[in-house]
C-alpha cells in the first residue's frame, strides 16, 4: 500500500508565536494604522465636544481642582497636604510625550489613560493622579475632556502655588482606545536603549525620549550611568526633539523641579506590576507597593528619593539657589538609584518630611540636574534666571505653555479656556484670507485655466502644498501657502523649478484677482482635476498667505518628507518599506485605506510621479489606471530597490514600470479588494466622485474653522 501524503501545498512560512495572521505572515503590509481612532469605540459619537467646552465654567473647574489639590486622601496622601507638585508631574508627562519628527504624542488627545502610556515605567503612579481627578471629570462629563483636564490641572496647581502662568487651551478631544500604531521604539524590554547610531546624537528619528518607556531623559544620568555632562548631552538632544531650545530646556527643568520631590523610599522590588500587567481585582491600578505602607513616605516611584528644594509647594528660586550655592556629592538612595546631595547643608535648607512631621531630610539633585550646572551653556543661562527672577518665571510661563500645546498646532484651533492671547512663532501664524464671492472665484478659475499651466502642474502644486499637513500636531497645509517660503520652496520633492514656474504665475493671479496665493493654490488643483476629468470640484475660499517672518524655517524643515508614496518619491533606501512610510504618512493625513487607495490611483492617472514610475495612462481621471493595475497580461519583475517592469506575457516586451507603492495596491489583499471596486465597469463615476471627496478632505484638513 503505498504512503498517504497530504493533498495540500506545502507553504514557506511557519508561525512564530500565536496562529494570528501576523504571526503566520509577519512582513506582510499592516494598514490597521489607518483604522486609528476608529469611531466604533467612541461611548459618545453624539457628543460634540468642541461646541459643548465653550459652555464650560471653567472658573468652577479651577475651583474645584484647588479644593482636590489639598483633599489628602489616606489611600494616597498628598507630600506636604498638596497634590499640586504631583499633578504637575502628570500633565508634565502627558504633555511630553510630543516629539517633532512626526507631531506624535503630546496631550491632545488624553492618550496617557491607555497603554502603553499608563504602565511606562516613567509614568510611575500617576494612575493615582488620574483616580484623584475622577470626581471632577464625573462632575462635568461631557463639558469636559480627560485631555483638557490632564492638562488644566498641571496649571491649576502652578497657579495654587503661587507659580506664572499662561493659562490653559480647552478643545482637546478623547480618544478611545490605544493609539497601538505609534512607534516608540524597537526595543522588547523597558529602559532598552537600542535606538542610537553612532553617537548620542544619532537618535532614531522620529524617537525623542533616550529609553523605552521614558519621557525625556534617564534622571540618573545615560544608561544609570551619573555623569552631568553625558546627561546634559542627552538632555539637549531630547528637549531639541521636543521642539525646546537651550533657554526653554532650563527654564523648564528649573520651574517644574522648583515643586515636589521624587519617590524612592525603598527596595524597588517592593513594587508589583503597572496597571497593564496587574490582577483584576486592582481595578486597573499598578505599582502596588509592598514596602511598609506603601504610600507617603513609604512611596516607591521613580527610585530617587528627596525633595528638590526647601519649600515644595510654593513657587520660588529655591531650585536655583540650592544648585548653585552648594558642592554636591553622589549618593544612592534607598532603592539603589543615583543622586547627589549638597555637603554641609544648613539647617535652613533642609526640607520638612513630606508627612508633616518634625523630621527634616535633605534636598537632593538628579544628575540630569546637576547637568544644568556642569554643562556650560545652561550654567550660562540657570546663572542669568538666578540672578533675573522675573525673566526667570516668565521664561518658563512660556516654555510651559508650548510644552502643552505644541501639539493643538495654530491658534484657529483653540477653542475656549484662559490663555493669554498672545501670538508665538511656534504656532504658525497666518492671516485670514477672504472669502471668495462665486463671480470671484469662477475669475480665478478662468485665470488659471488661460494661464498655459498643465494638469500636472496645477494638481502636483496643490498636492505639495496640502500634503504637508500632519492630523498628529496640526501643523502643515495648504494653508499660508507656506509652499512659496523657505524651506518649502526648495525641497526635492516639490521640484523647485517647476514650482517656482508654477507659484510665479499663481502669485500673478493672485495680485491681479485680489485673493491669496493659497486659495490659488487650490483652486489650481481643482481646476487640474476638472481638466483632467469632467466633474466638478467645489473648493472653499479663505486661506491666507504666511510670511518668512512668521514661519520657523528649521521647525517646518521637519515637515519635509523624505519619501512620498503618493508622488513616487524616495531620496534614498530606507530601513522600511516605501509602502510602510506612505501608510504613516496617510494616517498623518487623517485617511482611511479607501481615500489612500482612491488618491494614490486618481495622482497617477493624472501623471503625478516624481520617479515617472506607474504612469500608464493618458492622464485621464478615469479608473482605467486600476483596471491596468489588476490587469493579468503582464508579469511583473524587480529591477531594484522600490524599481519594478511589466512584461508583456505575449511578446515579453516592457510596457510599463511601477514602485512598491503602486504594485502594493494589487498586491496586497486588503487594498486589492478596494482597487477592485474601483476599477468594476460600473464604478467609473463613483471613482471619480470619491476621489475627489477625498481630495478635498486633504486639501482642507488644516481648515480648523470649518470644524
Amino acid at each position: 500500500m503505498s504512503e498517504s501524503k497530504c493533498p495540500f501545498h506545502g507553504s514557506t512560512t511557519k508561525p512564530t508565536v500565536g496562529t494570528e495572521n501576523t504571526d503566520w505572515w509577519p512582513n506582510q503590509l499592516n494598514i490597521d494604522i489607518l483604522r486609528q481612532h476608529d469611531s466604533k469605540s467612541n461611548p459618545i459619537p453624539e457628543v460634540d465636544y468642541r461646541e459643548n467646552v465653550k459652555k464650560l465654567d471653567i472658573e468652577a473647574v479651577k475651583a474645584d481642582v484647588k479644593t482636590m489639590l489639598k483633599d489628602s486622601k489616606d489611600w494616597w496622601p498628598a507630600d506636604w497636604g498638596h497634590y499640586g507638585p504631583f499633578f504637575i508631574r502628570m500633565t508634565w508627562h502627558a504633555a511630553g510625550t510630543y516629539r517633532t519628527g512626526d507631531g506624535r504624542g503630546g496631550a491632545a488627545t488624553g492618550a496617557q489613560r491607555f497603554a502603553p502610556l499608563n504602565s511606562w515605567p516613567d509614568n510611575g503612579n500617576l494612575d493615582k493622579a488620574r483616580r484623584l481627578l475622577w470626581p471632577i471629570k464625573e462632575k462635568y462629563g461631557n463639558m469636559l475632556s480627560w485631555a483638557d483636564l490632564l492638562v488644566l490641572v498641571g496649571n491649576v496647581a502652578i497657579e495654587d502655588m503661587g507659580g506664572p502662568n499662561h493659562g490653559t487651551v480647552l478643545g482637546r478631544e478623547d480618544i478611545w482606545h490605544p493609539e497601538k500604531d505609534i512607534y516608540w521604539g524597537a526595543e522588547d524590554e523597558w529602559l532598552g536603549d537600542n535606538r542610537y547610531g553612532e553617537t548620542r546624537q544619532s537618535l532614531e528619528n522620529p524617537l525623542a525620549a533616550v529609553q523605552m518607556g521614558l519621557i525625556y531623559v534617564n534622571p540618573e544620568g545615560p544608561n544609570s550611568n551619573p555623569d552631568p555632562a553625558l546627561s546634559a548631552q542627552d538632555i539637549r538632544e531630547t528637549f531639541k526633539r521636543m521642539a525646546m531650545n537651550d533657554e526653554e530646556t532650563a527654564a523648564l527643568t528649573a520651574g517644574g523641579h522648583t515643586f515636589g520631590k521624587a519617590h524612592g523610599a525603598g527596595d524597588a522590588g517592593f513594587v508589583e506590576a503597572e496597571p497593564e500587567g496587574a490582577p483584576v481585582e486592582m481595578m486597573g491600578l499598578g505599582w502596588n507597593n509592598k514596602h511598609a505602607s506603601g504610600v507617603g513616605v513609604d512611596a516607591i516611584t521613580s527610585g530617587i528619593e528627596g525633595p528638590w528644594t526647601t519649600n515644595p509647594t510654593q513657587w520660588d528660586m529655591g531650585y536655583l539657589e540650592l544648585l548653585f550655592k552648594y558642592e554636591w556629592e553622589l549618593k544612592k538612595s534607598p532603592a539603589g538609584a543615583w543622586q547627589w546631595h549638597p555637603m554641609d547643608c544648613a539647617e535652613e535648607d533642609m526640607v520638612p518630611q513630606v508627612d508633616g512631621s518634625d523630621v527634616k531630610v535633605l534636598p537632593m539633585m538628579t544628575t540630569a540636574d546637576m547637568g544644568m550646572k556642569v554643562d556650560p551653556i545652561y550654567n550660562k543661562i540657570c546663572q542669568r534666571f538666578l540672578a533675573n527672577p522675573d525673566e526667570f518665571g516668565e521664561t518658563f510661563a512660556k516654555a510651559w505653555f508650548k510644552l502643552l500645546h505644541r501639539d493643538m498646532g495654530p491658534k484657529t484651533n483653540y477653542i475656549a479656556g484662559d490663555f493669554k492671547d498672545v501670538n508665538y512663532i511656534w504656532q504658525d501664524p497666518t492671516p485670514i484670507g477672504k472669502i471668495l464671492t462665486s463671480s470671484e472665484e469662477d475669475a480665478v478659475r478662468n485665470a488659471l485655466v488661460n494661464s498655459g499651466l498643465s494638469v500636472q502642474e496645477m494638481v502636483n502644486t496643490a498636492w505639495a502644498s496640502a500634503s504637508t499637513f500632519r492630523g498628529s500636531d496640526n501643523r502643515g497645509g495648504a494653508n499660508g501657502a507656506r509652499i512659496r517660503l523657505q524651506p518649502q520652496k526648495d525641497w526635492d520633492v516639490n521640484k523647485p523649478e517647476e514650482l517656482s514656474k508654477v507659484l510665479a504665475a499663481y502669485e500673478q493671479i493672485a495680485a491681479e484677482q485680489g485673493t491669496s496665493v493659497a486659495d490659488v493654490i487650490v483652486i489650481g488643483g481643482a481646476v487640474g482635476i476638472e481638466q483632467a476629468g469632467g466633474e466638478k470640484v467645489e473648493v472653499t475660499t479663505g486661506r491666507g498667505d504666511a510670511t518668512q517672518e512668521d514661519t520657523d524655517a528649521d521647525s517646518f524643515n521637519l515637515l519635509k518628507p523624505r519619501a512620498c508614496g503618493f508622488r513616487n518619491y524616495s531620496e534614498k533606501e530606507f530601513a522600511v518599506s516605501p509602502e510602510e512610510i506612505m501608510l504613516d504618512k496617510a494616517q498623518l493625513l487623517g485617511l482611511n485605506p479607501v481615500e489612500m487607495t482612491l488618491l494614490i490611483g486618481g495622482l497617477r492617472a493624472m501623471g503625478i510621479s516624481h520617479s515617472g514610475d506607474g504612469v500608464w495612462t493618458d492622464g485621464t481621471l478615469d479608473n482605467s489606471w486600476f483596471k491596468t493595475l489588476l490587469s493579468m497580461d503582464v508579469n511583473w519583475d524587480t529591477t531594484g530597490y522600490n524599481s519594478y517592469v511589466a512584461s508583456d506575457r505575449a511578446t515579453g516586451a516592457e510596457v510599463r514600470t511601477a514602485s512598491r507603492t503602486d504594485l502594493v495596491l494589487g498586491s496586497n489583499s486588503e487594498l486589492r479588494a478596494i482597487a477592485e471596486v474601483y476599477a468594476q465597469d460600473d464604478n467609473n463615476d463613483k471613482f471619480i466622485s470619491d476621489f475627489i471627496k477625498a481630495w478635498n478632505k486633504v486639501m482642507n484638513a488644516d481648515r480648523f474653522d470649518l470644524r
